[in-house]
Protein backbone atom coordinates (compact mmCIF):
# COMPACT_ATOMS: atom_id res chain seq x y z
CA UNK A 1 0.00 0.00 0.00
CA UNK A 2 1.21 3.44 -1.24
CA UNK A 3 2.56 5.72 2.07
CA UNK A 4 -0.77 8.06 3.21
CA UNK A 5 0.58 11.17 3.57
CA UNK A 6 -2.08 13.54 4.35
CA UNK A 7 -5.76 12.96 5.11
CA UNK A 8 -8.19 13.50 2.00
CA UNK A 9 -11.19 16.16 2.90
CA UNK A 10 -14.76 15.33 3.48
CA UNK A 11 -17.73 16.99 3.80
CA UNK A 12 -19.65 16.48 7.41
CA UNK A 13 -22.80 17.72 8.91
CA UNK A 14 -22.00 20.02 11.47
CA UNK A 15 -23.89 18.67 13.98
CA UNK A 16 -21.23 15.57 13.85
CA UNK A 17 -18.13 17.34 12.23
CA UNK A 18 -15.86 16.61 15.38
CA UNK A 19 -17.31 13.01 16.00
CA UNK A 20 -16.68 12.26 12.56
CA UNK A 21 -13.18 14.41 12.04
CA UNK A 22 -12.02 11.89 14.93
CA UNK A 23 -13.44 8.51 13.49
CA UNK A 24 -11.56 9.77 9.86
CA UNK A 25 -8.42 10.62 12.14
CA UNK A 26 -8.72 6.77 13.71
CA UNK A 27 -9.53 5.10 9.83
CA UNK A 28 -6.50 6.84 8.66
CA UNK A 29 -3.89 5.40 11.30
CA UNK A 30 -5.25 2.21 10.60
CA UNK A 31 -4.48 2.32 7.01
CA UNK A 32 -1.04 3.45 7.43
CA UNK A 33 -0.63 1.08 10.56
CA UNK A 34 -1.97 -2.12 8.42
CA UNK A 35 -0.12 -1.22 5.12
CA UNK A 36 2.85 -3.57 4.23
CA UNK A 37 3.00 -6.35 1.06
CA UNK A 38 -0.44 -5.56 0.41
CA UNK A 39 -1.40 -2.98 -2.15
CA UNK A 40 -3.06 -0.10 -1.68
CA UNK A 41 -6.25 -0.72 -3.75
CA UNK A 42 -6.31 -4.61 -3.49
CA UNK A 43 -6.27 -4.02 0.75
CA UNK A 44 -9.22 -1.63 0.61
CA UNK A 45 -11.52 -4.40 -0.27
CA UNK A 46 -10.30 -6.34 3.18
CA UNK A 47 -10.93 -2.90 5.03
CA UNK A 48 -14.43 -2.50 3.60
CA UNK A 49 -15.33 -5.31 3.52
CA UNK A 50 -14.98 -6.22 7.47
CA UNK A 51 -16.46 -2.86 7.80
CA UNK A 52 -19.35 -4.41 6.34
CA UNK A 53 -19.52 -7.22 7.87
CA UNK A 54 -19.10 -5.56 11.01
CA UNK A 55 -22.32 -3.43 10.57
CA UNK A 56 -24.48 -6.19 9.06
CA UNK A 57 -23.88 -7.83 12.42
CA UNK A 58 -24.75 -4.81 14.63
CA UNK A 59 -27.87 -4.17 12.49
CA UNK A 60 -29.17 -7.26 12.71
CA UNK A 61 -28.29 -7.48 16.14
CA UNK A 62 -30.01 -4.09 17.24
CA UNK A 63 -32.89 -4.78 14.77
CA UNK A 64 -33.33 -8.67 17.10
CA UNK A 65 -32.88 -6.70 20.02
CA UNK A 66 -35.38 -3.70 19.37
CA UNK A 67 -37.99 -6.24 18.39
CA UNK A 68 -37.48 -8.55 21.49
CA UNK A 69 -37.80 -5.67 23.85
CA UNK A 70 -40.51 -4.16 22.12
CA UNK A 71 -42.44 -7.82 22.58
CA UNK A 72 -41.04 -8.74 25.81
CA UNK A 73 -40.73 -5.09 27.65
CA UNK A 74 -37.23 -6.08 28.93
CA UNK A 75 -33.94 -5.90 27.40
CA UNK A 76 -32.55 -8.74 24.79
CA UNK A 77 -28.98 -9.90 23.65
CA UNK A 78 -28.79 -11.34 20.45
CA UNK A 79 -25.09 -11.82 20.82
CA UNK A 80 -25.21 -13.94 23.60
CA UNK A 81 -27.83 -16.42 22.45
CA UNK A 82 -26.99 -20.30 21.83
CA UNK A 83 -27.50 -20.53 17.93
CA UNK A 84 -30.00 -23.25 18.20
CA UNK A 85 -32.02 -21.00 19.73
CA UNK A 86 -31.46 -18.53 17.40
CA UNK A 87 -32.73 -20.62 14.65
CA UNK A 88 -36.82 -20.29 15.07
CA UNK A 89 -35.90 -16.69 13.97
CA UNK A 90 -34.00 -17.75 10.70
CA UNK A 91 -37.13 -17.13 8.27
CA UNK A 92 -38.42 -14.79 9.73
CA UNK A 93 -34.62 -12.30 9.57
CA UNK A 94 -34.01 -13.33 6.17
CA UNK A 95 -37.47 -11.75 5.02
CA UNK A 96 -37.07 -8.85 6.57
CA UNK A 97 -33.60 -8.05 6.98
CA UNK A 98 -32.62 -10.55 3.21
CA UNK A 99 -30.29 -12.58 5.59
CA UNK A 100 -29.38 -14.39 8.73
CA UNK A 101 -26.58 -14.64 10.76
CA UNK A 102 -26.27 -17.23 13.61
CA UNK A 103 -25.15 -15.30 17.26
CA UNK A 104 -21.43 -17.44 17.18
CA UNK A 105 -20.84 -15.68 14.08
CA UNK A 106 -21.67 -11.98 14.67
CA UNK A 107 -18.51 -10.10 14.14
CA UNK A 108 -18.13 -9.08 17.97
CA UNK A 109 -18.21 -12.90 18.88
CA UNK A 110 -15.93 -13.85 15.86
CA UNK A 111 -13.64 -10.80 16.96
CA UNK A 112 -13.38 -11.46 20.34
CA UNK A 113 -12.06 -15.19 19.98
CA UNK A 114 -9.84 -14.55 17.00
CA UNK A 115 -6.76 -14.15 18.30
CA UNK A 116 -7.15 -17.66 19.94
CA UNK A 117 -8.53 -18.78 16.74
CA UNK A 118 -5.85 -21.04 14.89
CA UNK A 119 -8.17 -21.28 11.70
CA UNK A 120 -9.25 -17.87 11.64
CA UNK A 121 -9.07 -17.18 8.05
CA UNK A 122 -10.71 -20.57 7.80
CA UNK A 123 -13.71 -19.35 10.48
CA UNK A 124 -14.11 -16.07 8.53
CA UNK A 125 -14.32 -17.77 4.82
CA UNK A 126 -16.79 -20.07 6.59
CA UNK A 127 -19.09 -17.21 8.19
CA UNK A 128 -19.09 -15.33 4.68
CA UNK A 129 -20.22 -18.15 3.13
CA UNK A 130 -23.12 -18.81 5.77
CA UNK A 131 -24.19 -14.98 5.55
CA UNK A 132 -24.50 -15.65 1.86
CA UNK A 133 -26.27 -19.05 1.99
CA UNK A 134 -28.83 -17.74 4.31
CA UNK A 135 -30.51 -16.00 1.41
CA UNK A 136 -30.27 -18.34 -1.14
CA UNK A 137 -33.69 -19.41 -2.89
CA UNK A 138 -35.06 -15.91 -1.48
CA UNK A 139 -35.96 -12.43 -2.89
CA UNK A 140 -32.56 -11.11 -1.47
CA UNK A 141 -30.40 -13.65 -2.79
CA UNK A 142 -29.49 -11.34 -6.05
CA UNK A 143 -28.29 -8.46 -3.29
CA UNK A 144 -25.94 -11.36 -1.30
CA UNK A 145 -24.73 -13.84 -3.38
CA UNK A 146 -20.78 -13.10 -4.08
CA UNK A 147 -21.18 -10.69 -2.07
CA UNK A 148 -17.61 -11.33 -0.14
CA UNK A 149 -16.26 -12.95 -3.42
CA UNK A 150 -13.20 -10.17 -3.33
CA UNK A 151 -12.62 -10.56 0.39
CA UNK A 152 -10.63 -13.54 0.42
CA UNK A 153 -9.20 -14.22 3.53
CA UNK A 154 -7.18 -16.69 2.90
CA UNK A 155 -5.25 -14.44 -0.59
CA UNK A 156 -1.45 -14.94 -0.73
CA UNK A 157 -1.90 -10.93 -0.51
CA UNK A 158 -2.47 -11.00 3.28
CA UNK A 159 0.65 -13.18 3.84
CA UNK A 160 2.93 -15.58 2.44
CA UNK A 161 1.97 -18.40 5.38
CA UNK A 162 -1.09 -18.96 6.89
CA UNK A 163 0.19 -17.93 10.31
CA UNK A 164 0.81 -14.40 8.61
CA UNK A 165 -2.83 -14.47 7.00
CA UNK A 166 -4.06 -15.45 10.18
CA UNK A 167 -2.03 -12.64 12.11
CA UNK A 168 -2.82 -9.79 9.33
CA UNK A 169 -6.60 -10.89 9.54
CA UNK A 170 -6.81 -10.57 13.67
CA UNK A 171 -5.28 -7.09 12.98
CA UNK A 172 -7.95 -6.07 10.37
CA UNK A 173 -10.66 -7.24 12.44
CA UNK A 174 -9.18 -5.79 15.69
CA UNK A 175 -8.90 -2.30 13.66
CA UNK A 176 -12.60 -2.40 12.37
CA UNK A 177 -13.71 -2.97 15.99
CA UNK A 178 -11.73 -0.14 17.58
CA UNK A 179 -13.69 1.99 15.39
CA UNK A 180 -16.08 4.10 17.64
CA UNK A 181 -18.97 5.23 15.86
CA UNK A 182 -20.20 7.16 19.08
CA UNK A 183 -23.87 8.74 19.38
CA UNK A 184 -24.00 8.46 15.43
CA UNK A 185 -23.69 4.69 15.91
CA UNK A 186 -26.70 2.23 16.98
CA UNK A 187 -26.54 3.67 20.53
CA UNK A 188 -29.07 6.82 19.10
CA UNK A 189 -30.48 4.57 16.35
CA UNK A 190 -28.60 6.05 13.50
CA UNK A 191 -26.36 4.19 11.16
CA UNK A 192 -24.97 7.18 9.16
CA UNK A 193 -21.52 7.00 10.63
CA UNK A 194 -21.03 3.42 8.97
CA UNK A 195 -22.04 5.00 5.56
CA UNK A 196 -19.62 8.03 6.11
CA UNK A 197 -16.80 5.89 7.11
CA UNK A 198 -17.25 3.49 3.89
CA UNK A 199 -17.51 6.88 1.42
CA UNK A 200 -14.19 8.10 3.85
CA UNK A 201 -12.56 4.80 3.21
CA UNK A 202 -13.50 4.88 -0.58
CA UNK A 203 -11.89 8.67 -1.11
CA UNK A 204 -8.99 7.89 0.56
CA UNK A 205 -7.84 4.50 -1.37
CA UNK A 206 -9.43 6.44 -4.30
CA UNK A 207 -6.79 9.62 -3.83
CA UNK A 208 -4.10 7.03 -3.75
CA UNK A 209 -4.51 4.77 -6.10
CA UNK A 210 -4.69 6.83 -9.33
CA UNK A 211 -6.32 6.10 -12.24
CA UNK A 212 -7.24 2.00 -10.86
CA UNK A 213 -8.86 3.27 -7.85
CA UNK A 214 -10.71 6.74 -9.57
CA UNK A 215 -11.87 5.16 -12.39
CA UNK A 216 -15.37 3.74 -10.61
CA UNK A 217 -16.00 7.06 -7.94
CA UNK A 218 -17.57 10.22 -8.56
CA UNK A 219 -16.40 12.83 -5.86
CA UNK A 220 -19.17 12.98 -3.24
CA UNK A 221 -19.33 16.99 -3.93
CA UNK A 222 -20.23 16.57 -7.73
CA UNK A 223 -22.31 13.81 -6.55
CA UNK A 224 -24.35 15.78 -4.40
CA UNK A 225 -25.07 18.45 -6.88
CA UNK A 226 -25.93 16.04 -9.80
CA UNK A 227 -28.66 14.73 -7.59
CA UNK A 228 -29.91 17.95 -6.11
CA UNK A 229 -30.22 19.29 -9.98
CA UNK A 230 -32.23 15.81 -10.80
CA UNK A 231 -34.39 16.22 -8.51
CA UNK A 232 -34.82 20.39 -8.65
CA UNK A 233 -38.36 21.07 -7.50
CA UNK A 234 -39.54 17.76 -5.69
CA UNK A 235 -39.23 16.64 -2.76
CA UNK A 236 -40.03 12.83 -3.44
CA UNK A 237 -39.50 10.69 -6.65
CA UNK A 238 -40.40 6.93 -7.55
CA UNK A 239 -37.09 5.64 -8.74
CA UNK A 240 -33.80 6.83 -9.18
CA UNK A 241 -31.50 5.02 -11.80
CA UNK A 242 -27.20 5.14 -12.90
CA UNK A 243 -26.55 2.48 -15.19
CA UNK A 244 -22.83 3.13 -14.72
CA UNK A 245 -23.06 2.73 -11.46
CA UNK A 246 -19.37 2.14 -9.87
CA UNK A 247 -20.14 1.78 -6.35
CA UNK A 248 -23.28 3.80 -6.20
CA UNK A 249 -21.95 6.87 -4.45
CA UNK A 250 -24.01 9.27 -6.79
CA UNK A 251 -27.16 7.22 -6.39
CA UNK A 252 -26.96 7.60 -2.74
CA UNK A 253 -26.84 10.94 -2.78
CA UNK A 254 -30.19 10.80 -3.77
CA UNK A 255 -30.72 9.42 -0.19
CA UNK A 256 -29.19 12.48 1.43
CA UNK A 257 -30.76 15.12 -0.77
CA UNK A 258 -34.45 13.72 -0.12
CA UNK A 259 -33.83 11.31 2.48
CA UNK A 260 -34.30 7.88 1.38
CA UNK A 261 -37.95 7.12 2.51
CA UNK A 262 -38.89 10.00 -0.34
CA UNK A 263 -37.13 7.45 -3.03
CA UNK A 264 -40.28 5.57 -2.71
CA UNK A 265 -39.72 2.32 -5.30
CA UNK A 266 -35.93 2.53 -4.77
CA UNK A 267 -32.35 2.69 -6.40
CA UNK A 268 -31.59 1.07 -9.61
CA UNK A 269 -28.40 0.54 -10.84
CA UNK A 270 -26.16 -1.17 -13.16
CA UNK A 271 -22.60 -1.98 -13.06
CA UNK A 272 -20.04 -3.84 -15.77
CA UNK A 273 -17.06 -4.61 -13.29
CA UNK A 274 -18.00 -7.56 -10.47
CA UNK A 275 -15.37 -5.67 -7.90
CA UNK A 276 -17.15 -2.78 -8.03
CA UNK A 277 -20.47 -4.15 -8.12
CA UNK A 278 -19.98 -6.24 -4.97
CA UNK A 279 -18.60 -2.66 -3.54
CA UNK A 280 -21.72 -0.78 -4.84
CA UNK A 281 -23.99 -3.61 -3.20
CA UNK A 282 -22.13 -3.26 0.08
CA UNK A 283 -22.38 0.84 -0.12
CA UNK A 284 -26.25 -0.01 -0.23
CA UNK A 285 -26.19 -1.67 2.70
CA UNK A 286 -24.10 0.60 4.67
CA UNK A 287 -26.26 3.40 4.11
CA UNK A 288 -28.77 1.53 5.81
CA UNK A 289 -30.88 0.51 2.43
CA UNK A 290 -32.85 -2.42 2.67
CA UNK A 291 -32.33 -5.40 0.25
CA UNK A 292 -36.23 -4.72 -0.96
CA UNK A 293 -35.08 -1.04 -2.23
CA UNK A 294 -32.31 -1.57 -4.14
CA UNK A 295 -32.21 -3.15 -7.42
CA UNK A 296 -28.09 -3.53 -8.42
CA UNK A 297 -27.25 -5.69 -11.48
CA UNK A 298 -23.86 -6.77 -13.05
CA UNK A 299 -23.34 -6.73 -16.71
CA UNK A 300 -23.03 -4.12 -19.80
CA UNK A 301 -25.22 -1.59 -19.94
CA UNK A 302 -25.43 -0.53 -23.70
CA UNK A 303 -25.72 -4.23 -24.62
CA UNK A 304 -27.00 -6.17 -21.84
CA UNK A 305 -29.08 -3.76 -19.94
CA UNK A 306 -31.23 -5.29 -16.75
CA UNK A 307 -33.91 -2.94 -16.00
CA UNK A 308 -35.87 -2.95 -18.79
CA UNK A 309 -39.16 -3.89 -17.17
CA UNK A 310 -38.27 -0.98 -14.43
CA UNK A 311 -38.13 1.87 -16.44
CA UNK A 312 -39.03 4.54 -17.11
CA UNK A 313 -37.28 6.33 -13.74
CA UNK A 314 -37.83 9.65 -12.54
CA UNK A 315 -34.09 10.65 -11.87
CA UNK A 316 -31.13 9.41 -13.47
CA UNK A 317 -27.55 10.52 -12.58
CA UNK A 318 -24.27 9.17 -13.76
CA UNK A 319 -20.71 8.88 -14.47
CA UNK A 320 -19.89 6.63 -17.21
CA UNK A 321 -16.42 6.09 -18.90
CA UNK A 322 -15.01 8.56 -20.88
CA UNK A 323 -14.98 7.30 -24.99
CA UNK A 324 -14.87 3.55 -24.18
CA UNK A 325 -14.72 1.11 -26.55
CA UNK A 326 -18.44 -0.04 -27.39
CA UNK A 327 -20.12 -2.39 -30.71
CA UNK A 328 -21.51 0.13 -32.19
CA UNK A 329 -21.92 -0.14 -36.25
CA UNK A 330 -20.25 -3.29 -36.29
CA UNK A 331 -23.35 -4.85 -34.30
CA UNK A 332 -26.26 -4.53 -36.94
CA UNK A 333 -29.05 -5.27 -34.14
CA UNK A 334 -27.50 -1.95 -32.20
CA UNK A 335 -28.95 0.27 -34.86
CA UNK A 336 -32.53 -0.84 -34.59
CA UNK A 337 -32.75 -0.68 -30.73
CA UNK A 338 -35.16 1.48 -29.44
CA UNK A 339 -32.94 3.74 -27.00
CA UNK A 340 -30.94 4.24 -30.37
CA UNK A 341 -33.00 4.17 -33.36
CA UNK A 342 -34.68 7.59 -32.92
CA UNK A 343 -31.09 9.37 -33.65
CA UNK A 344 -30.67 7.38 -37.10
CA UNK A 345 -27.14 6.67 -35.85
CA UNK A 346 -25.03 5.03 -33.54
CA UNK A 347 -22.04 6.42 -31.55
CA UNK A 348 -19.07 5.80 -32.61
CA UNK A 349 -17.13 2.21 -31.84
CA UNK A 350 -14.56 4.14 -30.35
CA UNK A 351 -16.34 6.42 -28.63
CA UNK A 352 -19.50 5.35 -26.22
CA UNK A 353 -20.30 8.45 -24.63
CA UNK A 354 -23.45 8.95 -26.00
CA UNK A 355 -24.42 5.79 -26.31
CA UNK A 356 -24.66 6.13 -22.80
CA UNK A 357 -26.78 9.23 -22.84
CA UNK A 358 -29.32 8.20 -25.97
CA UNK A 359 -29.79 4.75 -23.34
CA UNK A 360 -30.74 7.68 -20.58
CA UNK A 361 -33.03 9.54 -22.58
CA UNK A 362 -34.66 6.55 -23.44
CA UNK A 363 -35.30 5.24 -19.78
CA UNK A 364 -36.34 8.84 -18.38
CA UNK A 365 -39.52 9.47 -17.39
CA UNK A 366 -41.82 12.12 -19.07
CA UNK A 367 -41.33 14.49 -16.36
CA UNK A 368 -37.69 13.59 -14.98
CA UNK A 369 -34.71 15.12 -15.32
CA UNK A 370 -31.43 12.97 -16.44
CA UNK A 371 -27.63 15.28 -15.26
CA UNK A 372 -24.85 13.18 -17.02
CA UNK A 373 -21.05 13.79 -16.89
CA UNK A 374 -19.66 13.80 -19.97
CA UNK A 375 -16.14 13.93 -21.76
CA UNK A 376 -16.23 17.44 -23.30
CA UNK A 377 -15.06 16.33 -26.70
CA UNK A 378 -19.22 14.78 -27.42
CA UNK A 379 -20.12 18.66 -27.08
CA UNK A 380 -18.15 19.45 -30.32
CA UNK A 381 -16.99 16.66 -32.32
CA UNK A 382 -18.47 15.32 -35.77
CA UNK A 383 -19.72 12.79 -37.17
CA UNK A 384 -22.11 10.28 -35.57
CA UNK A 385 -21.96 12.64 -32.92
CA UNK A 386 -22.76 15.59 -34.03
CA UNK A 387 -25.81 14.28 -35.67
CA UNK A 388 -26.93 12.35 -32.14
CA UNK A 389 -26.60 15.99 -30.93
CA UNK A 390 -28.47 17.25 -33.30
CA UNK A 391 -31.51 14.84 -32.43
CA UNK A 392 -30.86 16.01 -28.79
CA UNK A 393 -31.42 19.73 -29.83
CA UNK A 394 -34.34 19.32 -32.16
CA UNK A 395 -36.45 17.50 -30.01
CA UNK A 396 -35.92 19.57 -27.19
CA UNK A 397 -34.08 17.33 -24.87
CA UNK A 398 -31.01 19.37 -24.06
CA UNK A 399 -31.84 21.51 -20.66
CA UNK A 400 -28.54 23.18 -19.53
CA UNK A 401 -25.08 22.31 -20.52
CA UNK A 402 -22.85 23.11 -17.44
CA UNK A 403 -18.55 23.40 -17.96
CA UNK A 404 -16.88 21.93 -14.69
CA UNK A 405 -13.38 23.36 -13.74
CA UNK A 406 -10.51 20.60 -14.47
CA UNK A 407 -8.95 17.97 -11.86
CA UNK A 408 -11.97 17.43 -10.41
CA UNK A 409 -11.72 13.40 -10.50
CA UNK A 410 -9.41 11.05 -9.11
CA UNK A 411 -7.05 9.18 -12.52
CA UNK A 412 -7.72 12.32 -15.05
CA UNK A 413 -7.20 16.00 -14.89
CA UNK A 414 -9.57 17.28 -18.34
CA UNK A 415 -12.02 19.39 -17.02
CA UNK A 416 -15.18 17.83 -17.75
CA UNK A 417 -19.08 19.03 -18.57
CA UNK A 418 -22.99 18.07 -17.15
CA UNK A 419 -25.66 17.66 -19.86
CA UNK A 420 -28.53 18.23 -18.24
CA UNK A 421 -31.86 16.36 -20.07
CA UNK A 422 -35.58 17.19 -19.46
CA UNK A 423 -38.26 15.45 -21.80
CA UNK A 424 -40.82 18.13 -21.15
CA UNK A 425 -39.29 21.43 -21.25
CA UNK A 426 -41.20 24.91 -20.46
CA UNK A 427 -39.14 26.73 -23.81
CA UNK A 428 -36.72 25.46 -26.37
CA UNK A 429 -33.70 27.25 -24.90
CA UNK A 430 -30.55 25.60 -23.60
CA UNK A 431 -29.02 27.43 -20.84
CA UNK A 432 -25.32 27.27 -21.15
CA UNK A 433 -23.15 27.92 -17.75
CA UNK A 434 -19.53 27.97 -17.57
CA UNK A 435 -18.53 26.50 -14.35
CA UNK A 436 -14.58 26.22 -15.10
CA UNK A 437 -13.47 28.58 -12.36
CA UNK A 438 -15.78 27.53 -9.72
CA UNK A 439 -13.54 25.17 -7.30
CA UNK A 440 -11.29 25.66 -4.42
CA UNK A 441 -7.74 23.98 -4.35
CA UNK A 442 -7.53 20.93 -1.67
CA UNK A 443 -4.26 19.03 -1.88
CA UNK A 444 -3.72 17.62 -4.75
CA UNK A 445 -7.51 17.56 -6.69
CA UNK A 446 -9.60 20.50 -7.08
CA UNK A 447 -13.09 20.57 -5.24
CA UNK A 448 -16.51 21.75 -5.54
CA UNK A 449 -17.05 24.03 -2.40
CA UNK A 450 -20.27 24.01 -0.51
CA UNK A 451 -20.34 27.87 -2.23
CA UNK A 452 -19.44 26.49 -5.69
CA UNK A 453 -22.21 24.40 -5.72
CA UNK A 454 -24.85 26.21 -4.44
CA UNK A 455 -23.41 29.20 -7.04
CA UNK A 456 -23.66 26.70 -10.03
CA UNK A 457 -27.14 25.08 -9.01
CA UNK A 458 -29.12 28.51 -8.31
CA UNK A 459 -28.00 29.76 -11.81
CA UNK A 460 -29.42 25.78 -12.92
CA UNK A 461 -32.73 27.05 -11.70
CA UNK A 462 -32.73 30.31 -12.18
CA UNK A 463 -32.20 30.02 -15.83
CA UNK A 464 -30.69 33.79 -16.71
CA UNK A 465 -28.18 35.13 -17.74
CA UNK A 466 -25.11 36.44 -16.16
CA UNK A 467 -22.25 38.17 -17.74
CA UNK A 468 -19.44 35.90 -18.28
CA UNK A 469 -21.13 32.90 -16.08
CA UNK A 470 -24.25 31.62 -17.77
CA UNK A 471 -26.43 32.86 -21.07
CA UNK A 472 -29.95 30.94 -22.22
CA UNK A 473 -29.80 30.37 -25.74
CA UNK A 474 -32.00 29.94 -28.49
CA UNK A 475 -32.52 27.11 -30.74
CA UNK A 476 -31.95 28.51 -33.92
CA UNK A 477 -28.86 29.88 -32.36
CA UNK A 478 -27.73 26.67 -31.47
CA UNK A 479 -28.21 25.06 -34.69
CA UNK A 480 -27.16 27.58 -36.82
CA UNK A 481 -23.81 27.05 -34.75
CA UNK A 482 -23.82 23.53 -36.12
CA UNK A 483 -25.13 21.99 -33.11
CA UNK A 484 -22.06 22.68 -30.66
CA UNK A 485 -22.87 22.88 -27.46
CA UNK A 486 -19.82 23.69 -25.78
CA UNK A 487 -20.12 26.36 -23.20
CA UNK A 488 -17.34 28.39 -24.39
CA UNK A 489 -19.14 28.30 -27.98
CA UNK A 490 -21.63 31.26 -26.28
CA UNK A 491 -20.78 31.98 -23.03
CA UNK A 492 -17.78 34.81 -23.36
CA UNK A 493 -15.59 34.52 -21.05
CA UNK A 494 -13.92 37.37 -18.89
CA UNK A 495 -10.63 39.19 -19.83
CA UNK A 496 -8.70 38.92 -16.49
CA UNK A 497 -5.07 40.35 -18.76
CA UNK A 498 -4.33 43.47 -17.12
CA UNK A 499 -5.61 46.71 -19.08
CA UNK A 500 -2.69 48.85 -20.08
CA UNK A 501 -2.65 52.65 -20.44
CA UNK A 502 -0.01 52.95 -23.50
CA UNK A 503 0.20 56.70 -22.74
CA UNK A 504 1.11 56.38 -19.17
CA UNK A 505 3.84 53.62 -20.11
CA UNK A 506 5.58 55.62 -22.79
CA UNK A 507 5.97 57.98 -20.03
CA UNK A 508 7.30 56.05 -17.64
CA UNK A 509 9.51 54.74 -20.48
CA UNK A 510 11.31 58.06 -21.14
CA UNK A 511 11.21 58.73 -17.52
CA UNK A 512 13.15 54.75 -17.03
CA UNK A 513 15.34 55.79 -19.65
CA UNK A 514 16.35 59.72 -18.86
CA UNK A 515 16.94 58.47 -15.51
CA UNK A 516 19.13 55.46 -17.27
CA UNK A 517 21.34 58.23 -18.97
CA UNK A 518 21.51 60.54 -15.70
CA UNK A 519 22.93 57.25 -14.17
CA UNK A 520 25.52 56.31 -17.25
CA UNK A 521 26.50 60.17 -17.01
CA UNK A 522 27.35 60.06 -13.07
CA UNK A 523 28.89 56.46 -13.40
CA UNK A 524 31.48 57.77 -15.98
CA UNK A 525 32.33 60.59 -14.01
CA UNK A 526 33.25 58.53 -10.90
CA UNK A 527 35.26 56.59 -13.03
CA UNK A 528 37.17 59.36 -14.26
CA UNK A 529 37.16 60.49 -10.97
CA UNK A 530 38.90 57.49 -9.67
CA UNK A 531 40.97 57.01 -12.98
CA UNK A 532 42.48 60.61 -11.74
CA UNK A 533 43.20 59.82 -8.38
CA UNK A 534 45.05 56.64 -9.87
CA UNK A 535 47.55 58.45 -11.93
Amino acid sequence: MPQLNESPSVEMPRSTSQERAELHRTIWKIANELRGAVDGWDFKSYVLGILFYRFISENLAEYVNKQQRDAMGADFDYASLPDEDAEAGREFLVQTKGFFIKPSELFCNVTARASLDENLNETVAAVFKSIESSAIGTPSEPDLIGLFDDIDVNSSKLGATHEKRREKLVRILNAVQSLDFGNAGYKDNSIDAFGDAYEYLMTMYAGNAGKSGGEFFTPQEVSELLARMAVAGKTEVNKVYDPACGSGSLLLKFAKVLGKDNVKQGFFGQEINLTTYNLCRINMFLHDVNFDKFHIACGDTLTDPAHWDDEPFDAIVSNPPYSLKWDGDANPILINDERFSPAGVLAPKGKADLAFTMHMLAWLSTTGTAAIVEFPGVLYRSGAEQKIRQYLVDNNYVDTVIQLPPDLFFGTTIATCIIILKKSKADNNILFIDASAEFVREGNKNTLSAENRDRIFNQFTARVDEQYFSRLVTYDEVKDNGYVLSVSSYVEPEDKTEKIDITELNARIASIVKRQHELRVAIDAIVLDLEGGAA
